[in-house]
């Protein structure tokens, strides 16, 4: 018999064939009584898929006393309690690397596309101003520019080579500095000072949440641009559109929010920020080797063998 999973919430479509092809599927983002869901499979299910915010809390590991192991759809783990998991012998996995280079792509588009209003000009040509009033303002050139790197992971390491490649320098903030060359930053308010572009990067949670605040936009200054493809909670959200409103940074590109889907209205009436609806990793191809990971780790675990990408 197929070992019985349940699946938090409605995921790529091909891994969700894929789950179903290797795994007895028990959606509960569909359960009309999620309580009476639970308790019905809590003898049964060894397994859950994850993937985004419903996550896995303490509350949940609880419910279900067989589960053994939290595979998820995604790099960052901040929706899963792993303190709880770990106290409970549950492993749990996430999708590394195999996203990495779609993220710093989108990284480097939201770079580009805020300092040089791309969407903006598009948006002037189409309503007929070029003719009408002439050439759009003139913008920002990223050459030459430095942009801080604030958590120097797999994907800050590919944003740098990015924008080392449009001719930017490059310098970071971590927890621990790193073995080497780029210059190193002891706080996020002097990374900010250093730096024309503030590229986010680190996990969410709480040790990160609202990191991006205040003090980090008023070191960025009038001249500088945030770039968040992190976690909405890392930046204070609302400070960061006031900063916006009030033009005390230059600008923005924001693929992540606070309170994703709701977005601020607000920010839709900014010149000076664009916004991505969460598409750092949406490919095709990146959304199917991510799936793949999560699928190929829930199955190396019930092979018995060690999983893939263990977090904890």
């Amino acid at each position: 018999m197929k070992t019985e999973i349940i699946v938090t919430t409605q995921i790529y479509a091909p891994t969700q064939e894929r789950l179903d092809k290797e795994f007895t599927c028990h959606k509960l983002h569909e359960a009309a009584d999620r309580a009476a869901f639970l308790k019905k499979l809590a003898p049964t299910v060894r397994a859950l898929a994850t993937f985004g915010p419903p996550g896995a809390d303490a509350q949940l590991m609880d419910v279900l006393p067989k589960l053994e192991i939290i595979s998820n759809f995604g790099v960052g783990v901040d929706a899963i309690d792993l303190d709880a998991a770990k106290k409970r012998g549950i492993i749990v996995t996430n999708t590394p690397d195999v996203l990495n280079d779609c993220v710093a792509d989108t990284a480097m588009a939201l770079t580009m596309n805020a300092m040089r209003k791309f969407p903006q000009a598009e948006v002037y040509l189409r309503a007929g101003h070029w003719a009408a009033k002439g050439g759009y303002p003139l913008t920002t050139s990223l050459g030459g520019k430095t942009m801080g790197i604030l958590g120097l992971g797999r994907i800050g390491e590919a944003i740098a080579q990015r924008a080392q490649a449009f001719g930017m320098k490059i310098r970071y903030h971590n927890r621990n500095k790193k073995d080497i060359a780029y210059p190193y930053d002891a706080d996020a308010v002097a990374l900010a000072k250093n730096s024309d572009v503030l590229m986010v990067v680190t996990p969410g949670g709480v040790e990160t949440d609202k990191l991006v605040n205040a003090k980090v936009l008023d070191a960025l200054g009038p001249k500088g641009y945030l770039v968040n493809i992190a976690r909405g909670s890392v930046v204070d959200e609302p400070v960061l559109l006031k900063y916006l409103q009030q033009k005390k940074i230059a600008g923005a590109g924001l693929d992540v929010f606070a309170d994703e889907p709701r977005v601020p209205p607000a920010f839709f009436t900014l010149d000076n920020a664009v916004l991505f609806p969460h598409v750092g990793s949406a490919t095709t191809e990146t959304r199917t080797a991510m799936g793949n990971l999560q699928v190929d780790n829930l199955l190396a675990h019930f092979a018995g063998k060690a999983v893939l990408t263990r977090v904890v």
